[in-house]
């Protein structure tokens, strides 16, 4: 059984009295796929000299818990739901349960996961819900996107002479994922994925570079 993350006594009453927990300031980014979000946070963070967490949480979390980095990576994004079959045997709602919990466990490790980190340093989290995990830092809430040949572009560029894949079936992938996210973002936070009112900045990356906007909005932050 794993537990939330319990702050300190100090940061407890930040938290009781509804004000930031620190001083420490936090960038969360919210993207779809192919937007290069991941690569504007990074550049962020390098700009900024603030810590930059992505995958490495998953590394993190797999020393936490009993589950191994790939089997986390396959249900990252995943919406967690139980089926209640009618007419299907027992042994099949067991299962089916236990990836439930298993899905709902993973997250509250992660969730505490953010919280010290947020606690530790600057820093800019990449996805994974944290601009809602972590909204007692009031953090600075950024979501990219961008039209969809922006993105097949971006993702074809990143793949390279590895790239097998054609224009149209990397434009059915983007739309599968960013549903994924979209869902599992939607389940945890009770918020629509994406909309403009639940973020302090919306950057449109379309045919623009990574670069220069990580600039702009360092310069901003």
């Amino acid at each position: 059984m794993y537990q939330f993350y319990e702050p300190k006594d100090e940061a407890r009453n930040s938290l009781k009295h509804g004000r930031s927990v620190n001083m420490n300031r936090i960038i969360t980014i919210g993207r779809e796929f192919g937007s290069g979000g991941r690569e504007l946070g990074r550049r962020l963070a390098e700009a900024l000299s603030f810590e930059f967490y992505d995958k490495e949480i998953i590394a993190q979390i797999a020393r936490r818990t009993p589950f191994t980095e790939q089997y986390l990576r396959e249900i990252e994004d995943r919406v967690p739901h139980i089926l209640f079959p009618i007419s299907v045997g027992k042994s099949f709602w067991n299962m089916s349960d236990h990836t439930f919990w298993q899905t709902q466990s993973v997250f509250h490790e992660q969730s505490a996961l953010l919280k010290e980190l947020a606690e530790k340093s600057d820093c800019v989290i990449v996805g994974r819900c944290a601009d809602y995990v972590l909204h007692r830092w009031s953090p600075y809430r950024i979501f990219v996107y961008a039209d969809t040949d922006s993105k097949i572009k971006r993702c074809k560029d990143r793949a390279a002479a590895r790239q097998t894949l054609s224009s149209d079936q990397i434009r059915q992938n983007i739309v599968k994922i960013d549903k994924t996210r979209s869902k599992y973002y939607s389940f945890y936070t009770e918020q629509e994925w994406g909309k403009k009112e639940n973020y302090d900045l919306c950057v449109n990356t379309s045919g623009k570079e990574i670069k220069k906007y990580a600039e702009m909005i360092a310069g901003l932050l």
